[in-house]
């Protein structure tokens, strides 16, 4: 056969192929705040082509608040956003089918400048304290109750509470008029790469609390109907999820090409922000996030009542994907 008909054929051949794996790609819309942290994990993925590696198509959909995507996920227009497991308990106990993949450990922290005499939660009182996310905030209803238990302190009455958005908070405990700030925990990297140091972290609270180990604090959201119908997608995606994590942990050089997206400033901070991310990358079996979680649950039930956890007792069934526990 003459060497241009063999060229043809290899060149079909290649064709074929290609337009094969461009089929079994399964798409998948993933809802996420415009300027989020998640952006970062995904950016790499995408770039890297780790979700194509894996048969999807991911589609990275902006939103400029929370309360947007969660409207674009209820209504169908993504198929996928970034929630924790109370929000999806609630949803599951109103009838919804919305279920959870641990996604971040990563929650905030109490911040303290390196040379406050601030030691404990103890001597919080009568201290001014920033807090990020309001008074149902599930890392500070845990620190309060800690703080009660531990030191028979009532933070809420017996410091001054100062809630608010978190750069205003950041900016707040910069310029002193804090002498302590619970904030997300990408603010308090930025704290931590500015001289500030953790009072308490939100890791810490739940472990004090009894969970055995960290939980994850958010997770991608989904529905049960959508993964049944499209096993591949989410089998793909989560090992997409995977391998994300695994190259943002081990290579420093990433962070470096994410620095326009992070928007660090310095150094510093764009270390501390890489280090804590790290530290945030669930670790554990789902069985055993689960259990702590819906430890956790009881915990934030009985301390924040049915304005935090609507009316189910115990967290709903199936708040956890079950395709977790099956090897996905």
């Amino acid at each position: 056969m003459k060497s241009w008909v063999l060229a043809a054929v290899g060149a079909a051949a290649l064709a074929l192929g290609l337009a094969s794996a461009a089929r079994a790609q399964e798409p998948i819309r993933v809802g996420v705040l415009q300027y989020g942290t998640v952006n970062w994990e995904l950016d790499a993925m995408v770039r890297n082509g780790l979700d194509a590696a894996n048969g999807v198509d991911v589609e990275i959909v902006p939103f400029a608040g929370e309360d947007a995507s969660n409207i674009a996920f209820q209504s169908g227009d993504v198929d996928m956003i970034v929630s924790d497991w109370l929000w999806v308990s609630r949803e599951r106990q109103a009838g919804s089918d919305f279920t959870f993949a641990p996604y971040s450990t990563s929650v905030g922290s109490v911040m303290v400048p390196q040379s406050s005499p601030i030691k404990s939660l103890a001597d919080l009182k009568n201290k001014t304290l920033g807090v990020v996310g309001g008074p149902l905030d599930k890392n500070w209803l845990l620190i309060q109750a800690l703080a009660k238990r531990d030191h028979g302190l009532d933070l809420a009455a017996e410091a001054t509470i100062v809630y608010g958005a978190p750069p205003l908070l950041t900016e707040k405990a910069r310029s002193g008029e804090l002498d302590a700030v619970l904030n997300y925990w990408h603010f308090a990297a930025r704290l931590e790469a500015a001289g500030f140091r953790p009072l308490i972290t939100g890791v810490e609270a739940e472990i004090a609390m009894g969970t055995t180990g960290a939980v994850a604090a958010l997770g991608w959201v989904f529905r049960d109907s959508w993964a049944t119908e499209h096993p591949a997608a989410i089998e793909g995606f989560l090992k997409a999820d995977a391998a994300a994590k695994a190259l943002l942990r081990d290579s420093d050089e990433e962070w470096t090409r994410l620095e326009p997206l992070v928007k660090p400033g310095d150094e510093a901070t764009l270390h501390a922000l890489r280090d804590r991310y790290r530290d945030g990358i669930p670790s554990r079996a789902p069985a055993e996030d689960r259990a702590d979680a819906a430890k956790l649950y009881g915990i934030l039930a009985e301390i924040g009542g049915e304005k935090l956890v609507g009316p189910g007792k115990a967290m709903a069934e199936g708040t956890y994907w079950s395709g977790l526990e099956n090897g996905t």
